[in-house]
């Protein structure tokens, strides 16, 4: 049944969004803000040679970059200032939570509240920092040697001075983009990383819709594939909205108190578990361990030889782990379920809960504060990480086995439908939420009125 609030959301009209000043300002500084990371994504590297690197992407297609150069909203290909996006710090925020869950003494700053929390996010720009310093190198060294192996100078004048200097560019664009994305938090509307992130695989949502018309107009695509790939993206649109909201929620009784008039009350919430704890991680996860062979032997180029022992491993190994081949579908499959259940244990701590609950003396009906709780709690979490888990498997094989049997490449896989989708709806929600904000001042300053009046 919906509650009040959620009656009252619904309505919101569009008069409502014309009066909101405030969110109107948050808005447009959104938008403003995305397009600056937009106009950054074609500022190239110094010392790079345009023409020669659109080649050499060309021959690094279907490896671990080309997932890197979707989020980075095709940044990495034109090897921008702001190539390695903001993947770095999102590894170095899930190192950082994998370690806090791990280690005591992280565990104890996660406990302290603001000043913990702020001590953590300090590691992670240092982690982030770091991790932008050696992909930086690594980046700027590989193509040197990568161009070099075939024979295209995407470099023109290669050495230490430009691995140095595009190491200070990469780390600086990086760090700028962090600070853009605080600038959306802070003063815009929604998450700025995530808005950062779903900005770059929306840019490249054009090229693909004029890709899939032109291969349709010279009939290498037929209409019973559009169909089918149209459908099948609506399709999963409706699957992950509908998923991404599911939860099952815990009733959490309080014991009874003494009301204003006497009267003794017992207060009840609910502790909601999200079926899908682990987000859109375990699909990147799995695909990145799953592309590295193949972005290995793109950069070693022809220092691998395909007949030699370690080349002919690697070309054994390739061939299996090709897009669209069963093997690298069901270890796909694998890697998500796995990582699904690895990742929740990360972010969800049973006993911490359980603890947190007998503090605030609630219980659950029927279960027993304490160990009880926990066990009910990990056994709830367990069952709902795997239906969760094979909704992700779903979600992330389908497009993949399309792409197999038709032989098209569909931009919009698994994981990129995740993203936009999830920071479409959380968006949506915080539009909603200034709207709900601004029509209860109104009705609030209205009451005032008129007991002036009176």
């Amino acid at each position: 049944m919906a509650s009040s609030a959620d009656s009252f959301a619904s309505n919101i009209s569009l008069a409502s969004f014309s009066k909101a000043t405030e969110l109107k300002q948050r808005i447009w500084f959104t938008i403003g803000a995305l397009i600056v990371f937009r106009f950054l994504s074609f500022v190239p590297l110094p010392g790079i040679n345009a023409r020669a690197l659109t080649q050499l992407a060309d021959q690094t297609q279907g490896g671990i970059i080309d997932m890197f150069n979707m989020f980075t909203g095709g940044s990495l290909e034109r090897m921008s200032l702001i190539a390695l996006g903001v993947m770095p710090y999102i590894t170095a925020s899930i190192v950082v939570q994998m370690a806090s869950a791990l280690h005591p003494t992280l565990a104890a700053l996660k406990k302290e509240g603001t000043v913990g929390r702020q001590k953590l996010n300090q590691y992670t720009r240092y982690g982030t920092v770091f991790l932008c310093t050696i992909q930086g190198w690594f980046l700027a060294a590989g193509l040197e040697s990568f161009g070099a192996s075939s024979g295209i100078a995407a470099v023109v004048d290669p050495g230490y001075m430009f691995r140095i200097g595009a190491v200070i560019s990469l780390v600086g664009g990086t760090m700028f983009l962090l600070w853009l994305g605080e600038q959306i938090t802070s003063r815009g509307i929604g998450n700025g990383v995530s808005l950062i992130i779903m900005a770059g695989i929306v840019a490249q949502f054009p090229t693909f819709v004029s890709n899939m018309a032109s291969g349709y107009s010279e009939g290498s695509i037929a209409t019973g594939i559009l169909l089918g790939f149209i459908a099948m993206v609506i399709g999963l649109i409706l699957l992950i909205s509908f998923f991404e909201r599911a939860q099952r929620r815990l009733l959490v009784q309080y014991p009874k108190r003494a009301t204003q008039k006497g009267m003794m009350q017992a207060d009840r919430s609910h502790l909601p578990l999200k079926l899908n704890t682990a987000g859109v991680i375990p699909p990147i996860f799995a695909s990145s361990l799953l592309l590295l062979p193949l972005t290995i032997t793109q950069f070693a180029g022809n220092s691998l030889d395909p007949e030699g022992g370690v080349g002919g491993s690697f070309s054994t190994v390739l061939q299996y782990l090709q897009h669209g081949q069963p093997l690298y579908m069901t270890l796909y499959a694998i890697g998500i379920m796995f990582f699904a259940f690895f990742y929740t244990a990360v972010v969800f701590n049973p006993e911490e809960t359980a603890q947190n609950l007998k503090k605030n003396g609630g219980f659950i009906p029927g279960i027993r504060p304490g160990k009880r709780t926990e066990e009910y709690l990990d056994y709830v979490l367990t069952r709902i990480t795997v239906i969760g888990a094979i909704y992700l498997t779903f979600v992330c094989v389908v497009p993949e086995y399309m792409i197999a049997q038709t032989g098209v490449p569909l931009f919009l896989g698994g994981t990129s439908l995740l993203i936009v989708v999830n920071v479409t709806v959380d968006t949506i929600s915080q539009i909603q939420s200034h709207l709900l904000a601004h029509q209860y001042g109104d009705l609030i300053k209205k009451a005032k009125l008129k007991g002036r009046l009176r």
